[in-house]
């Protein structure tokens, strides 16, 4: 399965670095314009609404418009891991409905000095069959924006 990857290094406490990935607010401000998010809604882990931080078993129903062009693409994703100890920390969404055939999105974090490693690594298969499993290493040039956008955000906010 094709994987991407991207590391930066945020001067911020892991602790500030941290808590901004773990909202829905981050999520928001590290997606790229071009990308058209829109948030349709939220679901705790408990099922309620809006969570403040989103934990394991959380859920959130996106829809996208890339570049603004076609339909808006809808997009399901559920956090299916969160662990944080000693200035570690580590969160896994896995796409339950949307445009690729498998999307998780492992999102690592450590401290190193007064600040943080933010790493992403993206496990994903394209649709389509034998054509999407062709196409599937040229998608990077698609990510390679989108996480340098992410990454860029996360220093300008954060540093």
């Amino acid at each position: 399965m094709p994987t991407f990857e991207r590391e930066t290094y945020v001067r911020a406490p892991f602790e500030d670095v941290w808590r901004f990935h773990s909202t829905l607010d981050g999520l928001e401000a590290l997606t790229p314009r071009f990308m058209n998010l829109r948030v349709e809604s939220t679901r705790g882990s408990d099922g309620e609404p809006d969570p403040d931080v989103l934990e394991a078993g959380a859920e959130a129903d996106l829809t996208v418009r890339p570049g603004g062009a076609g339909p808006r693409q809808r997009w399901t994703t559920r956090i299916i891991e969160r662990t944080e100890e000693d200035g570690a920390g580590l969160f896994r969404d896995e796409m339950i409905d949307g445009p690729f055939r498998r999307w998780v999105h492992t999102h690592s974090f450590y401290a190193d000095g007064g600040g943080t490693h933010v790493r992403d690594r993206v496990e994903y298969q394209l649709p389509f069959g034998d054509l999407g499993r062709l196409a599937g290493p040229f998608a990077v040039v698609g990510f390679e924006p989108m996480f340098q956008y992410r990454h860029r955000e996360t220093r300008r906010r954060l540093e």
